[in-house]
């Protein structure tokens, strides 16, 4: 069987999205899923590419036991689409930005929100923490767990 592949997606991938994928990767080693469920993350720009997460971002993560280790690499439409089952972005602008590159609307339906799977409906996007403080770094991190759990109980009652 093959695995399903969660690619997460967000600016700059320095903050959310490698979060995203660190707070993923924990839920599916603590499922012992690891065989069943890859992921990654990726930018909508190649500002930061090659770059490792945010330092704010891995010591929160951490904190919460999450280890973040991806470097920064933009989203290839040309690969991604066809790759991942499920392109999760963290705001309205990133989900704009996928839809845009999907030319030919083949792949709408591997498109989502991460806040589409959280169970707090209060957030409407994953709000970018990169020019704040602590606080917002925590608030992330809360909604990217939130939405985590949902995802992956997505993928575990329609995929696996």
């Amino acid at each position: 069987m093959s695995k399903v592949k969660v690619l997460f997606i967000c600016l700059g991938n320095i903050c959310r999205s490698p979060a995203a994928e660190a707070v993923m990767n924990t839920l599916i080693h603590k499922e012992k899923l690891e065989n069943r469920i890859l992921c990654d993350s990726a930018a909508t720009s190649g500002h930061h590419e090659g770059d490792p997460a945010d330092p704010r971002t891995i010591s929160h993560a951490e904190r919460r036991g999450h280890k973040v280790t991806s470097l920064s690499r933009p989203f290839n439409p040309r690969v991604d689409f066809k790759s991942f089952d499920f392109i999760v972005t963290m705001d309205d602008a990133n989900f704009s930005d996928i839809k845009d590159m999907d030319l030919k609307h083949e792949f709408g339906d591997k498109i989502f929100k991460l806040v589409d799977f959280c169970a707090d409906k209060k957030y409407k996007t994953v709000p970018d923490p990169y020019y704040g403080g602590p606080e917002d770094f925590e608030t992330v991190l809360n909604i990217i767990e939130d939405g985590c759990h949902g995802l992956l109980q997505k993928i575990k009652s329609s995929k696996l």
